[in-house]
């Protein structure tokens, strides 16, 4: 049976993309550092296992490599977000944020990566976001984080393809997803999410036809282009507008 590896797989886009590869007949392991949480939807995924394990230490990164093995698919979705002006938010936050959403997603990618290089064959999917393609007043930290994940994911894509290889990267690029994300990170949507169901189903399809960047509703893919035709400083204008709102 194919194995699949999700992290930040206890709830969320996570939990979702797991049962998804479940029910296409993965076996799957899903992360989170709440053992509880994890346990409760494991309970709730067929084949699928369990590791507590905080994903924020680069050390753990590289024991849980060590400890999943032989996998065909790894899912990079652990992560959190942070609001608040640049100059006063918490250091320590920002800095476990990075760790998370960048550090653990660039070792493990590379880990499992090299194995799936050997084979030929193997499908990562790393979790950015709509915030990759901007800059982010008030949530400074988090967009630049994201923008790391799409474009390190799409250098790899195009690196990927001219060795000719068969192992596929994508990376996922959600607008606001129904999740438990801006409850973390101190904010409220402005406009209507997706469902992490419907998303999760989104991403798997895409991921499994190679699509390199994948952006699930036509809010979101609007959104997108939006950010590649407009002038920098409206869309900084717009943005710290709608996060302003966020936080309220």
């Amino acid at each position: 049976m194919a194995k699949a590896l999700v992290t930040g797989g206890s709830g969320g886009i996570g939990l979702e993309i797991a049962k998804v590869l479940s029910e296409r007949g993965y076996e799957v392991c899903i992360v989170s550092r709440n053992e509880e949480r994890l346990r409760k939807a494991a309970e709730s995924i067929a084949n699928c296992s369990f590791i507590a394990m905080d994903l924020s230490s680069g050390k753990n990164c590289i024991e849980l490599y060590k400890r999943v093995r032989n996998i065909d698919v790894l899912v990079n979705n652990a992560g959190f977000g942070a609001w608040g002006y640049f100059v006063s938010s918490e250091l320590k936050n920002e800095l476990n944020m990075i760790d998370l959403d960048v550090k653990a997603l660039h070792i493990l990618t590379k880990l499992y990566l090299r194995d799936f290089v050997i084979k030929d064959k193997g499908y990562i999917l790393n979790v950015a976001s709509l915030a990759a393609f901007g800059s982010g007043p008030l949530m400074a930290a988090y967009y630049a984080a994201k923008s790391y994940v799409y474009k390190l994911t799409t250098a790899i894509n195009e690196e990927l393809r001219i060795r000719k290889s068969n192992v596929k990267i994508s990376v996922l690029c959600p607008g606001p997803v129904d999740t438990g994300f801006n409850a973390r990170a101190g904010v409220k949507f402005s406009i209507k999410p997706l469902s992490d169901k419907y998303v999760a189903s989104y991403a798997v399809d895409k991921l499994f036809k190679g699509s390199m960047t994948i952006i699930p509703g036509k809010t979101a893919k609007i959104t997108a282009l939006l950010s590649h035709i407009a002038p920098e400083r409206l869309m900084l204008r717009v943005c710290y507008l709608i996060q302003k709102n966020k936080g309220k």
